[in-house]
């Protein structure tokens, strides 16, 4: 529920600020995001993924990890402050060398974060950690909204960005007020480093791979370009990154309680995939039949562009939600060397689909970026299948009957929306909606899908509580 109410929270602020700013104001935020966004995976390192798949970590081991987290944040800031001058003179924007310092901020702030987000998340204490990110993001975009409206340009995205960071660490340290009397100990960040250094090298080829190609886009094309992509993939990235996150923070830990329980385990699994697809192949499929009218009512004509980009990089969305599912049950039951050579592969994978793709324009590079999401969950599938006791027989028959049944939805759509052109550009887009929800839910009950029961109990489940 956080997710979706933060999911609804950042569109309906992305669609006000999208419309106040130019499409190379989100360009710049994008190359700006490629560095952050390495940088903060290496602040971490894996040490918290390690901290909350040990049985007991002690006060030790957390003071090490939130040691260890803010002196390599304040080194990554000197460094990318550093850079923030060449990058503008490369990129020919002037505006990088000013608002990175303040950008930049993140690392800190985000480093005092990590030891709380652990403690929270190995207690099950997701109802308070959805709290504290909503308001959070709820605060944070309406500042950005504001300063949007007052003609801040692109310091109203720099402002959302900090402030969201920021008052989620100031509410963790609020909320516990944790005093450690341990010292740092390299011994101990030693006994982690194995597996938290084999997640830090996958979790680093994948932000850099994930956010590559927008660094060649704003080079070989313009800022300008950039902007409509890196539109097209926030916006693709609202449902995908809400789900993802929802489904990756709660089945890591929770798979990780029930490792050793083999039975329990593969059902698990099988239970988290049914309920996962059975959500999102319809909103992904649907996104794509109604992009034209979506983009039209709330973006304006402006955005136009973006439409095509979005269409495709919204079916990568149907993939990479199950992918992660994948990489969890790697990560709790692997010693962790299975994921860098896996990740190897994949990355070699898209270094040859990036080669291709970058210089035949930026939808081709949308096409490669929806190929390796395909690449991404065959992989991780395949490498899941042998630390559980089912086939893939098992997983393909509770992935294809609801695939095909939001498919049909999607032709359903495709044929229908001919006919609804007549209406305004609003009523269209509540008629798709409501014509695709009918018939996703009719085509459900008539093929009887499992899920369908599963959602229906897991609802009631929730309304007694």
């Amino acid at each position: 529920m956080e997710k979706l109410l933060s999911m609804v929270v950042q569109m309906a602020v992305s669609i006000i600020v999208a419309r106040q700013l130019a499409p190379t104001d989100f360009g710049v935020m994008a190359i700006l995001t490629f560095f952050t966004s390495v940088a903060l995976t290496i602040v971490d390192s894996g040490f918290s993924q390690t901290l909350i798949r040990k049985e007991s970590p002690t006060d030790g081991e957390y003071r090490s990890v939130l040691g260890f987290n803010v002196a390599m944040s304040a080194i990554l800031y000197v460094v990318l402050v550093a850079l923030a001058y060449p990058l503008a003179r490369f990129y020919d924007q002037p505006i990088i060398s000013d608002i990175a310092p303040v950008l930049f901020l993140v690392l800190p702030i985000n480093s005092l974060c990590v030891v709380q987000t652990v403690m929270f998340t190995r207690e099950f204490r997701f109802k308070l950690l959805s709290k504290i990110v909503f308001l959070s993001s709820l605060f944070s975009g309406v500042v950005a909204v504001v300063m949007a409206l007052a003609g801040c340009g692109i310091w109203s995205l720099v402002a959302q960005r900090l402030l969201m960071m920021g008052i989620k660490a100031a509410a963790f340290w609020w909320i516990r007020r944790w005093r450690c009397r341990e010292r740092f100990s390299m011994a101990l960040l030693r006994t982690m480093a194995p597996f938290s250094l084999r997640l830090l090298a996958t979790d680093l080829i994948a932000a850099i791979y994930n956010n590559v190609a927008q660094l060649f886009i704003g080079k070989l094309y313009s800022a300008h370009s950039l902007g409509f992509y890196s539109q097209a993939q926030k916006l693709k990235d609202l449902p995908v990154t809400s789900t993802v996150q929802a489904v990756q923070g709660v089945t890591y830990p929770a798979l990780a309680k029930i490792a050793d329980t083999e039975d329990k385990f593969s059902a698990g699994y099988l239970r988290i995939i049914n309920l996962l697809s059975f959500v999102v192949f319809p909103v992904m499929l649907g996104l794509v039949a109604i992009a034209p009218e979506m983009f039209m009512l709330l973006l304006g004509e402006k955005w136009l562009p973006t439409v095509p980009y979005f269409e495709i990089l919204a079916l990568s969305g149907i993939l990479y939600p199950l992918a992660v599912v994948s990489y969890n049950i790697i990560k709790v039951r692997s010693d962790g060397r299975i994921i860098l050579r896996l990740e190897i592969v994949k990355r070699v994978v898209m270094t040859a689909i990036l080669a291709i793709t970058i210089p035949l324009g930026i939808e081709a590079v949308a096409w490669g970026m929806t190929t390796m999401a395909a690449v991404d969950f065959v992989v991780n599938l395949a490498a899941a299948m042998r630390y559980m006791n089912i086939g893939i027989a098992l997983v393909l028959r509770a992935l294809i009957p609801q695939f095909v049944v939001a498919a049909l939805m999607f032709v359903v759509l495709h044929i229908i929306n001919p006919y609804l052109l007549t209406l305004g550009s609003g009523a269209h887009l509540v008629a798709d909606v409501a014509i695709g929800a009918v018939v996703y839910l009719s085509l459900a009950v008539t093929f009887r899908l499992r899920s369908l029961s599963e959602v229906v109990t897991l609802l009631r489940e929730l309304i007694k509580r």
